[in-house]
């Protein structure tokens, strides 16, 4: 149940909210914030007005669903706001009246549009750019910080020599102040560059976690579709460099509809997890499984012939079918879980496109010929039935 404008704790979770986003408030004696006065919220600039209501009905969005506060979810708390994306406000006006929980994973399901497609493209490039011009920035300032480091060395010791010379008179003298001077200058130089080699490498382990986070399902710890499609184009490469075969296959969950109607929505999220645990112990170097949305999961299969990815599917599908899953809530069994599936070459077909499409159809076939078998795209006809 998500907290609404009326409890009475919204209002102060949601001063932290706005302290967290910078949104300033002078602090108390007791440091608690201080809001702004009628009079003062009168004088106020219309646009920090306007900067600090944006402000405000963020922090509400967020609270309200219960969302974490992070760039994913006050990236779309302000397009939703803001009339940014009105898809997506009238899909999340549609769940609040059905009574429906706005949680990360429906976001993560329905935000993945062709438009988001794009945007995440373009934010994947912008990304790399990012990491390569880091990358650049922190060899250079390596690089500048050794040669510093050299030339302090040798100005240090002509430095000393300098001094010991005392009867050369007061040019000597001057010039050894001097070097003193340039050597002081560039000892702290070397530290600013070691400073910046240090915040540099941070903000690249920073980016590097927030890929990360962006590039998993919140719900079962697997890779979701934004890294899969990303997986594919890198597979795509390494399959053509080798000269090995690349299957892709999409499974889904039969009946899933039936779980939630039946066990709860909270049920239906650990038979989710269940399912991702089982294909999860297919992956490997060469094997990637993702959640695609929803109760639908694809397996992308460098290496391995159409027949042998059929197996690798197929054993998972007899494993997944043989466990005994309970609802810890009631102790009630929820039955035999099963999947269904359908698998294509992905060098078959003209474009990548093609042959996911394939699978998905033959995914569709393996649910009208009864489920829980895992069907070839070519054959349009199930490998095994129960």
């Amino acid at each position: 149940m998500g907290m609404t404008a009326h409890d009475p704790n919204f209002a102060r979770e949601q001063r932290g909210i706005l302290r967290w986003l910078g949104f300033g408030a002078s602090p108390l004696a007791d440091g608690r914030p201080q809001e702004p006065s009628a009079d003062e919220q009168a004088d106020m600039d219309p646009r920090e007005r306007r900067r600090r209501q944006l402000l405000s009905d963020v922090g509400s969005f967020l609270l309200t669903h219960r969302l974490e506060v992070s760039p994913y979810t006050l990236a779309i708390a302000h397009d939703i706001i803001t009339g940014a994306d009105q898809r997506l406000a009238r899909q999340i006006e549609a769940r609040v009246a059905a009574r429906e929980p706005v949680s990360l994973e429906w976001l993560d399901e329905v935000g993945r549009g062709s438009a988001q497609g794009e945007g995440s493209a373009m934010l994947n490039t912008l990304m790399a750019k990012l990491e390569t011009s880091l990358t650049d920035f922190a060899d250079t300032t390596l690089t500048a910080r050794t040669a510093a480091s050299e030339y302090n060395t040798a100005l240090e010791a002509h430095v000393g020599e300098l001094e010991q010379v005392s009867k050369a008179g007061i040019v000597i003298t001057e010039l050894a102040t001097i070097a003193k001077v340039m050597l002081e200058r560039t000892r702290e130089i070397e530290q600013e560059m070691s400073r910046s080699e240090m915040q540099t490498r941070s903000l690249q382990s920073s980016l590097d976690e927030a890929r990360r986070k962006a590039e998993m399902d919140h719900l079962t710890g697997l890779p979701n579709r934004r890294a899969f499609e990303s997986t594919l184009e890198k597979e795509l490469v390494a399959a053509k460099s080798c000269g090995e075969p690349l299957c892709v296959a999409f499974v889904d969950i039969d009946h899933f509809k039936m779980v939630n109607d039946t066990h709860g929505h909270e049920a239906g999220d650990r038979v989710l997890k269940a399912v991702a645990q089982t294909l999860a112990k297919i992956s490997g170097d060469k094997c990637h499984v993702a959640r695609h949305g929803g109760e639908e999961f694809v397996a992308l299969i460098r290496g391995k012939s159409l027949e042998q990815t059929w197996q690798v599917l197929d054993d998972a599908r007899e494993a997944m079918a043989e466990r005994r899953l309970v609802n810890r809530a009631n102790d009630m069994p929820f039955g035999k879980i099963t999947f269904s599936g359908g698998v294509a070459d992905i060098f078959a077909y003209p474009k990548p496109g093609d042959a996911l499409k394939a699978a998905d159809d033959a995914l569709y076939i393996a649910k009208a010929q009864g489920r829980n078998c895992i069907v070839y795209a070519e054959q349009k006809g199930a490998k095994a039935t129960d």
